[in-house]
């Protein structure tokens, strides 16, 4: 009989230990979860404010500032292109009319040159 007190006295001091050595684990596995979702919020964040300053970077002005300012790009006139057939041939230019006043006696002339609608593509001379 003493030896199955013993027996069961040795198992369940054995199970004890298992169980604490259970519960420590898991308060480890608790304290990385919730360590692990503060860094999942501030990575989330993180992520809302660098989205918004990318939508901020990209707006239609500030991208039209920075090609003018910093690549010494500028805006397509009709002075500066050229018009290209679809067989690669350059159309001439046609010179600028002379400023005229604006009214109702100014029409175009029945004449006058004026480019195709069908001209299939253009080249800008920078």
């Amino acid at each position: 009989m003493v030896r199955l007190n013993l027996l069961l006295l040795v198992a369940v001091i054995a199970s004890a230990i298992y169980l604490v050595h259970t519960q420590y684990l898991s308060r480890q596995l608790f304290t990385e979860l919730y360590r692990v979702q503060g860094e999942t919020r501030r990575l989330e964040l993180e992520h809302d404010r660098l989205e918004v300053e990318k939508r901020a970077q990209a707006t239609p002005l500030r991208v039209e500032r920075l090609a003018k300012e910093q690549l010494k790009m500028r805006t397509t006139t009709p002075a500066i292109t050229q018009y290209v057939r679809a067989d690669g041939t350059v159309i001439p230019p046609v010179p600028a009319p002379a400023a005229t006043p604006a009214g109702p006696a100014a029409r175009p002339l029945a004449g006058s040159a004026q480019r195709s609608p069908s001209v299939p593509a253009r080249r800008s001379n920078q």
